[in-house]
């Protein structure tokens, strides 16, 4: 184990795994790598990562979205780690289909490795992939993935995934109930709120936390 010499490239994707996770508490993806490295391709890395895991330098499930977890003198303090599910796209500018109400309660796209402490304690606890720009100004951009506690009701200003009955539609935006209306609140200067009648709203879940994607 640790026997070979790492080469330039490798011991710079060592690094940054290392920066990344000691950062953000989880590991990186493949394209953040690609990012933060300066490498020409995924596929560049996946040929680094697969002589660093041979090595016995790291470890990872490739069938599981940010599984990256060091070993030897690369070891971080342990954390108790859980797995989310991404299961499906939600659009945080113009509402877009989606196949049903429950799309985000059956099946996975993808599985996240994420440490427990990401999600406070929580249950039932899903992940979805962010399109749009509608909620930049609240720190969520195109790509992002927010973390959701499925939930069915939510207070005044809470920023939640809604499904739209009538128009068999999903966004994500933040909620605001008042009088007769519901009001859907973008969090972009740029764009006007939605306004629908509560009997046409369904509450899919909240968001609890953010996974940015590198710049």
């Amino acid at each position: 184990m640790n026997t070979k010499e790492l080469s330039h490239k490798q011991q710079l994707i060592l690094n940054f795994i290392g920066d990344f996770l000691h950062r953000r508490g989880y590991a990186p993806a493949i394209r953040e790598i690609v990012q933060g490295c300066r490498l020409s391709s995924t596929s560049l890395v996946e040929y680094h990562l697969n002589i660093l895991e041979r090595e016995g330098y790291l470890r990872r499930d490739v069938e599981i979205s940010r599984s990256i977890r060091l070993l030897g003198g690369k070891r971080l303090r342990h954390k108790e780690m859980i797995i989310v599910p991404v299961v499906g796209i939600i659009s945080a500018g113009t509402p877009i289909p989606v196949p049903s109400a429950d799309t985000w309660s059956n099946v996975a796209l993808e599985n996240l490795e994420l440490p427990q402490d990401m999600v406070s304690g929580k249950e039932r606890v899903y992940a979805l992939r962010v399109k749009g720009d509608s909620m930049v100004d609240a720190l969520i951009d195109d790509g992002d993935v927010v973390l959701m506690q499925q939930v069915s009701d939510a207070n005044n200003g809470e920023m939640v995934a809604i499904w739209l009955k009538s128009e068999r539609e999903a966004t994500l935006k933040k909620v605001y109930w008042e009088q007769d209306m519901v009001r859907l609140q973008p969090c972009n200067t740029q764009m006007k709120p939605i306004y629908v009648h509560p009997s046409n709203v369904e509450i899919q879940g909240k968001v609890i936390g953010v996974i940015r994607q590198l710049s």
